[in-house]
């Protein structure tokens, strides 16, 4: 039985999202990686506890975050504050005093019931559009007990459900999200083993077991995100596509890495690891695309 009282950290529910799965869905964004790709676009989601963002530009200085913070770890003697991220403890006391919403703590824990509540407030959209529930983060799978209790809640309610993962967790992790997901949205950014470990900190191995048993059991999507500088060589894109076709999956999604992560990098008070990096144009992906073809697989472009 579904425990609804069980409860996930979470750092967003979007609504009406059209790229996690097919239909109109409700995405869950639960917090917590184990690993630790450069090009991240969500850098928020990869702490297990909740992260303080500042928005510097709706700062107007009013000094109530330094006076209100129990460990003084808002330092405003140069008339903007400046914050200890070693020294806060994200109470988000800061952020609630803040009328201007300069300051906002990402990250909170909810039950089942509570998230379930939200999703299930667009079923008429998920019935007539083929939608319905997505998980994704962060690795939804470092809360394997609580990303279950969800899809199982959401299946039991007749929805369509879908996971977006790495799959670079242990065998026995991950199989127990199989019975109650119809789609994985599986990631694969790397062929090399050890570069995808290096660079990622994800086991290959792993992942290729978990996809193997995913196409057997559900629908399968794998998404490649292509980093200029990383893996958009055709060698590694083949790579992909040669493992996928061992494993049994057909259907591959191309993914344009973008800046649209990088301000939050600024928010969390953390250095962009991708300084150098341009965002790449849709159009330089049709190559990897007709490359992905040539193994019969179907590829499309750009998340669905």
């Amino acid at each position: 039985m579904t425990d609804t009282n069980s409860k996930a950290r979470i750092f967003d529910i979007q609504r009406f999202s059209v790229h996690d799965g097919p239909g109109i869905r409700t995405t869950v964004f639960l917090k917590g990686c184990h690993m630790f790709c450069p090009w991240c676009a969500n850098p928020e989601s990869q702490s297990a506890a909740p992260d303080l963002l500042y928005f510097e530009k709706k700062c107007v200085s009013c000094g109530k975050c330094a006076v209100i913070c129990p460990v003084n770890a808002v330092d405003f003697s140069f008339g903007r504050p400046v914050f200890d991220r070693q020294r806060c403890i994200r109470c988000g006391r800061c952020a609630q005093t803040c009328t201007q919403y300069a300051l906002t703590l990402s990250g909170k824990t909810a039950t089942v019931s509570e998230i379930m509540d939200v999703v299930r407030r667009d079923r008429d959209y998920y019935e007539n559009t083929g939608g319905g529930m997505t998980l994704s983060g962060g690795e939804p799978l470092c809360q394997v007990n609580e990303a279950a209790a969800l899809l199982e809640a959401a299946k039991a309610e007749g929805m369509h459900t879908a996971l977006e993962t790495a799959a670079s967790v242990p065998p026995k992790v991950f199989e127990r999200v199989l019975s109650c997901t119809d789609l994985f949205l599986l990631d694969m950014k790397y062929s090399d083993p050890q570069k995808l470990k290096t660079v990622t900190g994800a086991n290959l191995s792993w992942a290729l077991h978990n996809l193997f048993k995913a196409v057997r059991l559900s629908q399968v999507i794998v998404r490649i995100p292509v980093i200029p500088g990383y893996n958009n060589t055709e060698p590694e894109i083949s790579g992909i596509f040669r493992l996928m076709k061992e494993c049994g999956a057909d259907r591959a999604d191309l993914l344009a890495y973008h800046l649209l992560g990088k301000s939050k990098y600024a928010q969390l008070g953390r250095p962009y690891p991708c300084t150098e990096t341009e965002a790449l144009p849709k159009k330089r992906l049709e190559p990897y695309r007709k490359l992905g073809e040539g193994f019969g697989i179907t590829v499309t472009i750009g998340g669905k």
